[in-house]
């Protein structure tokens, strides 16, 4: 092998190394700027501007589509990178606790006066409304009155669906659910307002519904 043929092999020896040096020096920039932009797109976790707590921890609430409930705390939580002040509500009769957070408050109401769970009692009393439309479409309507938190619409769908002894066979399983659930909601929160037993507040519906005579009769 000529002289000239070893030189050229070392130059481009060396012309490879160059640029196999020239690459992997770019490639450690172009990792270290990757870094460098990754550490620019963290962010700090943002704080919620809080409204003012319009409810306390033990106060008694409810949440429309669950019922009665009670708060158990107020913490912080962190909902898609924000920082927010949350209640958290127990609801007993479906062994559930919620989390709420507090500027979203406003679709929890506070538990009903006496007056006004005894205009409920008074509701149960009167005649129910007989509707002559479709059944799903009844259905329909009784479920929004329930889910809607409203105690007086509450005590009419418990009216409207409550089956005296001789009319209860006709009654079909949907209509029984949804009497169920309307009478379980009501009930509770009778027994938080007037404070007695859920026996007692049992006694008293079922008398205002005529349900205790139909019992006695069967």
């Amino acid at each position: 092998m000529t002289k000239k043929k070893i030189k050229r092999r070392k130059i481009k020896k060396k012309i490879k190394k160059a640029k196999s040096l020239k690459v992997e020096k770019k490639r450690l920039e172009i990792k270290k700027n990757n870094l460098s932009d990754e550490k620019v797109t963290i962010k700090k976790i943002k704080k919620q501007p809080t409204e003012k707590k319009q409810y306390g921890v033990n106060q008694y609430v409810v949440y429309p589509k669950h019922g009665v409930g009670k708060i158990l705390s107020v913490e912080k939580t962190v909902i898609a990178e924000i920082e927010t002040n949350c209640y958290k509500v127990l609801i007993p009769r479906d062994k559930l606790t919620l989390t709420i957070p507090v500027n979203q408050q406003s679709n929890l109401r506070r538990t009903s006066s006496v007056n006004q769970i005894n205009k409920c009692v008074s509701i149960l009393k009167t005649k129910p409304k007989i509707k002559r439309t479709m059944w799903s479409r009844r259905a329909q309507e009784y479920e929004q009155k329930i889910n809607s938190g409203k105690i007086y619409e509450l005590a009419e769908v418990v009216k409207d669906l409550n089956k005296t002894s001789n009319t209860m066979a006709d009654q079909s399983y949907s209509e029984r659910q949804l009497f169920e659930k309307a009478y379980d909601r009501l009930q509770s929160e009778l027994e938080v307002v007037l404070q007695i037993s859920q026996m007692d507040v049992k006694k008293r519906m079922d008398k205002a519904l005529g349900r205790d005579q139909n019992l006695e009769e069967q």
